[in-house]
């Protein structure tokens, strides 16, 4: 980041179409930080879902944050059905959480989250989800600060 533009204020917003190059190049940023975290990824390009659909829904959206027109980080979330044995009737599902390493430590991603959730609130949904690594340690404080806590964990065998 160059001394000039450091001090440009982050602005928050939803993603747009225009944005599609950059978020798929931020997804792509997630794919290779989960890669060591587990070894039933493929190698090479590995697109977990198409970043554009959250853009078009109706059902969530994506929030960006943008420094000095450039896409700094995402997040995004779906409003999602929740299954039946649920005391509530939707969930919304938190996705594609993602801060630029230079950018990591500036809260970014917690204002990211509360604009995700503010959104979701709109519409009346009050409970959330991610998925996140055990190893991701960082991305796990920084989940429990806003409230999250661990509630399943998911295990894998490979014959």
């Amino acid at each position: 980041m160059s001394e000039n533009n450091k001090y440009k204020p982050i602005i928050y917003r939803l993603g747009t179409l225009d944005d599609e190059f950059e978020l798929k190049n931020m997804l792509q940023g997630i794919v290779e930080a989960e890669r060591p975290m587990d070894q039933s990824l493929k190698d090479g390009f590995i697109e977990y879902y198409d970043p554009m659909n959250f853009v078009t829904q109706d059902d969530g959206c994506i929030v960006v944050a943008d420094h000095d027109s450039k896409l700094v980080g995402c997040g995004a979330i779906t409003l999602e059905k929740a299954r039946e044995y649920f005391h509530y009737e939707r969930v919304g599902h938190l996705k594609m959480m993602y801060v630029a390493t230079e950018y990591r430590g500036q809260g970014i991603n917690q204002s990211i989250m509360k604009h995700l959730i503010e959104f979701a609130k709109q519409q009346d949904v009050n409970d959330f989800k991610l998925t996140v690594y055990p190893e991701n340690a960082s991305a796990i404080r920084a989940y429990q600060k806003l409230g999250f806590y661990s509630a399943l964990v998911e295990m894998r065998m490979h014959l």
